[in-house]
């Protein structure tokens, strides 16, 4: 392409609407597969332009954590609101935040956002079964953040440990349960996945105070995957900020986080990946298939 050509090319996309901002507040995966850097791709494979904040440095690969750091509470607060001050971010994205100190400081941060949606990834351990959040941490989510949020994306094991009402609590609820508590305590949608259960299908339902909004039923994929929670509740925040409503932001969402795992890879010698950029190389496989 001669120079000209690409001066003219560059100056047509730069009329261009900005992409649509998203802030996500996450710990730092450093092997790519869940954390801030899942929610970077996805967001990215979605249109969207993501803003990151990070609130924990770990230590793990795709077989499991072996260590983390939290982040200071003024450090990730004064991060989040530079950006703000600088970009219009059109949805929140939280994810793991590691510490009472920074639960109190993203509440803050979203109460003076208030017209801005929040989807909450609530974090409480990594898929190799590292504890990621304590008794304190769940209280402070439930007490501070969980009432503020449109809505919160648990796996079937962390709806039943967020709606525990007392710790000590050793009767199993049922799901319908469990979001109905979520639901009191002032979250307006609640998606609960069934990835964990011990059924034929993988089962996502939604519910709001009415009841089930959606029950939406997916194929069961053999072994397991490490950032799938992250890139679904990712999802929605893009889904959302491209100008979908909540619920159709939840089936697409959904839909493109299943094609993800579908083309998911194992790069190292624990869990899959998702591949959140699958469609590009599905674009690189027919482009091939043409010569």
């Amino acid at each position: 392409m001669l120079l000209h050509d690409l001066t003219k090319e560059v100056t047509a996309l730069s009329t261009l609407p900005p992409p649509p901002a998203v802030l996500t507040l996450a710990g730092s995966d450093p092997s790519g597969g869940a954390g801030i850097q899942a929610d970077i791709l996805t967001l990215a494979s979605l249109g969207c332009h993501p803003l990151s904040v990070i609130t924990a440095i770990t230590v793990q690969d795709t077989v499991g954590v072996d260590d983390f750091m939290v982040l200071d509470s003024d450090l990730v607060n004064d991060q989040a609101r530079f950006l703000l001050e600088d970009i219009p971010v059109l949805v929140f994205k939280i994810g793991m935040l590691g510490s009472v100190e920074n639960v109190a400081v993203v509440a803050q941060l979203i109460a003076d956002y208030p017209d801005v949606p929040v989807v909450l990834d609530p974090v409480l351990r990594s898929g190799g079964g590292h504890e990621l959040a304590d008794d304190d941490l769940i209280a402070a989510m439930r007490d501070l953040l969980i009432p503020q949020v449109s809505i919160i994306t648990p796996n079937s094991m962390e709806a039943r440990r967020l709606a525990m009402n007392d710790p000590d609590e050793d009767e199993e609820l049922s799901l319908d349960e469990a979001a109905k508590r979520l639901l009191a305590l002032g979250c307006p949608h609640v998606l609960i996945t069934g990835t964990h259960e011990n059924t034929k299908e993988v089962i996502n339902s939604l519910y709001s105070p009415n009841g089930i909004v959606r029950a939406d039923r997916w194929e069961r994929l053999p072994g397991s995957y490490h950032g799938s929670g992250c890139t679904l509740a990712s999802a929605i925040a893009g889904m959302l900020a491209t100008g979908l409503m909540l619920p159709e932001a939840v089936r697409e969402a959904q839909e493109y986080t299943y094609q993800s795992l579908v083309a998911g890879f194992r790069p190292g010698m624990g869990q899959s990946i998702p591949d959140r950029m699958f469609w590009a190389r599905e674009d690189e496989g027919a482009e091939g298939d043409s010569d």
